[in-house]
């Protein structure tokens, strides 16, 4: 197996039963754009350590902390990925995931921009926000921020 934790080597049926949890339900969290799993040529869905402690944290927020699909995707559409990807004014001015705060920016079909060209499976605003607690210490950074 393989060192790196963004490396997909779980199949779906893996993942599920390290995570305790039906393949449905890890399928429906895709849907709902709250996870990017690699996908092979032959359309096979492969996870990572890292998408398994997104899942982690997705079902500590809904089982632990009550909160809704609806409400994770509300709060993972507040990181700002356009001050972490440094995007442009004009990046943002055609950006929906700057203009909108119901997705995370990685369920939005980026055609444009900066975004235009990247695999959000790859990019650092997914890969650096798999934890709940990078989350949280995300947004408190940005509050010290604005404080000082």
């Amino acid at each position: 197996m393989s060192k790196n934790p963004e490396t997909p080597v779980f199949t779906i049926s893996t993942a599920a039963t390290l995570l305790g949890i039906s393949i449905p339900t890890l399928r429906m969290y895709e849907k709902e754009g709250l996870i990017v799993p690699f996908k092979k040529e032959s359309n096979q869905r492969l996870y990572s350590q890292t998408d398994l402690d997104r899942i982690r944290c997705i079902r500590e927020t809904i089982n632990k902390d009550k909160i809704s699909i609806a409400g994770i995707k509300r709060i993972l559409s507040m990181i700002p990925c356009w001050d972490i990807l440094r995007c442009t004014e004009q990046d943002r001015i055609n950006c929906l995931a700057f203009k909108e705060h119901t997705n995370p920016c990685w369920d939005y079909n980026h055609t444009t921009g900066i975004c235009g060209t990247k695999n959000c499976r790859e990019c650092d605003v997914y890969l650096n926000f798999a934890e709940c607690s990078k989350i949280k210490s995300h947004f408190i950074s940005i509050t010290l921020n604005r404080n000082s």
